[in-house]
């Protein structure tokens, strides 16, 4: 009998414990669910679409210095959920494990900022590829927001199909996603080295006060004389790009040998695109010239250094690699996110969720939900076209779906919540999931600073709402999973 087998038949006996059966394909092999993190995280979409949120803040020293800092809380904050994702693997996910952990409401209101956070995280990346594609040709040419919403819409409905075809598409185009980034990245790193330099090692520990530049009117960040908090405000950089590592936690229900599979992954995607983000994008700041004159381009700053580092025959196949990185990087969110949201509406949490928790009997993907999801993220993009504003917003919303589980299991831990999964952390959980809530509140207070306003507006409306609503109506109508952390314990 093949190994498989044996594993899925396990899946499927902790998926039932959990009150549920299997309707998803399990194809994933835990190589696959790595793979879909490392493409969700993509160092070559955040990474290079926010260079210049750190870059125009702290200068070199914001990736020199913020990138390892903020990895290592990053770092903390996987490894606190991979624990509870080996305790519960199911496609909810974070709000599974709210619910579980901290109650039905608590994974109620986790459950609306996961799949807003996956949902604008999705506009963020998409709206971040057309931009790359627009700076790459027409340099500072702005074409307007209507030729970006066409782009958009475009680029999301084509990764859409590519999803409705389910795993025996997915899976290989996931898989080689996983290579194809990591590739890249080497491959952009030994050609700026090559091609660029003279490398100037220094400037990786050099503070630069680029705030208000460039001038005028797309200034990336308000002038300020506090280097101390500009070096904060970069902190933004590796927090959107090493973010999304929840989406191995919801492939769990598709993964062999999920219960060990999919921490391993979790932790691996953000080990790797750690390092491998920091390698790229310190040598990007070591081949600069001029630090001032990149900072002076603005959200073009990276794409400046490769410009002026790779010779003119090497740019565009250096930049058409960058985009399908990019490209696929949505694909897998859309992956990600409708299997939460397909979560989140078997157990009656979304409106419709009769609907949207269909699985096509063909291709045993939650075609409903992947409508949703895509649809949602261009809609949201109409509220704000601009792509930092996007990306601050998915970030304050995933972190705070982050946060919400992890504390919730903090005080739960060794009390109602005893049988831990094959991954886990023993007697480090707890300093873990103290600093996984610290971390997740910093960045959230960062990512409401102006010019990002309008990401806290809309991240407090959604709050208030929330609370509310969950107060008058949902608390009434939502019962939670079909089995509570009580009665699996007991089983």
């Amino acid at each position: 009998m093949n190994p498989n087998d044996n594993h899925a038949t396990e899946d499927q006996k902790d998926l039932a414990k959990m009150g549920y059966e299997q309707e998803l394909f399990r194809g994933f092999s835990a190589f696959s669910n790595y793979a879909l993190s490392l493409s969700i995280i993509c160092i070559l979409a955040g990474g290079i679409t926010s260079f210049h949120v750190g870059y125009c803040a702290a200068g070199p020293a914001a990736i020199g210095i913020g990138w390892p800092v903020a990895c290592l809380f990053s770092f903390a904050v996987a490894a606190a959920m991979a624990q509870i994702a080996s305790a519960f693997p199911t496609a909810g996910g974070l709000y599974h494990w709210g619910s579980l952990l901290g109650g039905r409401g608590w994974g109620w209101v986790t459950a609306w900022f996961n799949l807003a956070g996956i949902v604008t995280i999705l506009a963020a990346i998409n709206v971040g590829t057309w931009n790359f594609i627009e700076s790459s040709i027409y340099g500072s040419t702005d074409l307007g927001d209507f030729a970006q919403v066409i782009a958009v819409s475009v680029i999301t409905f084509s990764q859409l199909a590519i999803n409705l075809f389910g795993m025996r598409i997915v899976n290989p185009m996931t898989i080689f996603s996983g290579y194809w980034i990591l590739i890249v990245t080497v491959a952009l790193v030994v050609l700026m080295l090559i091609f660029g330099g003279p490398v100037h090692p220094e400037r990786l520990f050099q503070f630069e006060n680029f705030s208000g530049l460039p001038e005028g009117d797309k200034q990336v960040w308000p002038a300020s004389e506090s280097i101390a908090w500009l070096f904060f405000l970069a902190m933004l950089l590796p927090a959107y790009t090493i973010i999304g590592f929840d989406g191995s936690a919801h492939a769990a229900e598709e993964t062999v040998n999920a219960a060990s599979a999919v921490p391993k992954a979790i932790m691996q995607a953000v080990l790797i695109s750690g390092i491998a983000g920091y390698i790229l994008l310190a040598v990007a700041i070591l081949v600069i010239d001029d630090p001032k004159h990149i900072a002076m381009q603005g959200d073009r700053a990276f794409i400046t250094i490769v410009e002026q580092s790779l010779p003119k025959l090497l740019q565009a196949p250096a930049f058409i690699a960058i985009v399908l990185s990019q490209y696929l990087c949505g694909m897998s969110v859309i992956t990600a996110a409708s299997r939460m949201a397909f979560a989140f509406a078997r157990d009656g949490g979304l409106p419709f969720s009769n609907f949207f928790k269909q699985v096509s009997p063909k291709t045993q993907v939650p075609t409903n939900a992947i409508f949703l999801v895509s649809i949602t993220a261009i809609l949201f993009t109409l509220y704000s076209h601009l792509y930092d504003t996007i990306a601050a917003a998915a970030t304050i919303l995933l972190y705070l779906s982050y946060m919400l589980p992890i504390l919730a299991g903090f005080f739960v831990y060794g009390k109602s919540w005893k049988n831990m999964g094959p991954w886990h952390l023993g007697i480090w959980f707890k300093p873990m999931a103290l600093l996984s809530t610290f971390a997740s509140f910093g960045i959230v207070c960062i990512g409401i600073q102006p010019p990002n306003e309008k990401a806290g507006y809309a991240v407090l409306a959604l709050t208030i709402f929330l609370i509310a609503f969950w107060f008058t109506v949902a608390r009434h109508r939502f019962k939670g999973p079909p089995i509570s952390l009580q009665q699996m314990q007991e089983k």
